[in-house]
C-alpha cells in the first residue's frame, strides 16, 4: 500500500509534466500539493518521501495531531478546508498558507491572530466560481474589492487565488470555469494592489487536474489520486 502511494505520485508528476508541455509552461512552475485529510501520519510521509511540493489539511484536528508526529516532515503545510473564526488561533502561525479565506470575517480573524503573534500570514482568497449556493467563497467582484482594501489587513499577505468549481460529468467541463480564475488573477494582479502578490493559482484536483494545469494553474490539490478512496477514520 505504501508503494503504491509513491507510484501515484511519480504517476501525476508525469501527467502534470505532459500538460504543461503541451501548454507550453514550465513543469517546474506549478507545485503538487497532497491533500491528506483522513489519512495517518504514516501515510502522509510517504507521500511527502515520494516528493510532493506542500501538504494541505482540511481539518484543524487532523494538523494539530499529525502536526506533533513529523507527518509534514519539513514540508509546507497549507491548510485547504474550511475554517472557522473560532480556529483561526490554532491554525495561523503553524501553516505556511491558509489556501480557504472565504469571507471577511474570516479575513479579519486571521488578521487579529497574526497580529497578536507578530507574523505574517501568507493566504489565498478563495473563489466561489461558479456561484455554487452550496460553497462558500468570494464573488469575482468580491475577491477584486477584498484585494483592493487589503492595505488594511497588514499581517495578511495576499498570494494568490483559490477555487473549487463545480462537479462536471463531463470530460473539460471545468475549463471555462479555470479560464475564469486566470483571468480573475491577471487582473487584479494588474491592480498592483498593496500587500498583494497574486503570484498563486490554486485550482485542479483528482479529476480534473490536467485540464487547471493547461489553463494556467500553478497548484494543485490532489488526494484520492495520491492515497486512493478516502477511508474515514483512517486518520490517526
Amino acid at each position: 500500500m505504501m508503494q503504491e502511494i509513491a507510484e501515484r505520485v511519480a504517476n501525476i508528476r508525469a501527467e502534470m509534466e505532459k500538460a504543461a508541455r503541451e501548454a507550453g509552461r514550465d513543469p517546474s512552475e506549478i507545485l503538487l500539493c497532497a491533500a491528506t485529510k483522513m489519512n495517518d501520519a504514516a501515510r502522509v510521509r510517504v507521500a511527502v518521501e515520494a516528493g510532493v511540493d506542500c501538504c494541505g489539511e482540511n481539518r484543524v484536528q487532523e494538523l494539530l495531531e499529525k502536526l506533533p508526529q513529523g507527518a509534514y516532515d519539513g514540508k509546507p503545510l497549507h491548510f485547504i478546508g474550511h475554517l472557522q473564526t473560532n480556529k483561526v488561533r490554532q491554525v495561523v502561525g503553524k501553516v505556511d498558507l491558509i489556501q480557504s479565506v472565504d469571507r471577511p470575517e474570516l479575513l479579519q480573524a486571521i488578521e487579529k491572530e497574526a497580529a497578536k503573534q507578530g507574523l505574517v500570514q501568507r493566504i489565498l482568497l478563495e473563489v466561489n466560481i461558479g456561484a455554487e449556493a452550496s460553497k462558500s467563497g468570494f464573488t469575482p467582484q468580491g475577491a477584486m474589492e477584498i484585494a483592493s482594501r487589503m492595505a488594511e489587513f497588514p499581517h495578511c499577505h495576499v498570494e494568490g487565488l483559490m477555487a473549487i468549481p463545480p462537479i462536471s460529468e463531463e470530460p473539460g467541463g471545468n475549463t471555462k470555469y479555470f479560464a475564469q480564475m486566470r483571468q480573475l488573477l491577471v487582473d487584479i494582479r494588474a491592480k498592483k494592489y498593496d500587500n498583494v502578490s497574486m503570484a498563486c493559482l490554486s485550482m485542479g484536483m483528482t479529476d480534473d487536474f490536467t485540464d487547471a494545469i493547461r489553463e494556467g494553474s500553478t497548484m494543485i490539490r490532489v488526494g484520492t489520486a495520491i492515497f486512493g478512496a478516502r477511508q474515514y477514520g483512517a486518520a490517526k
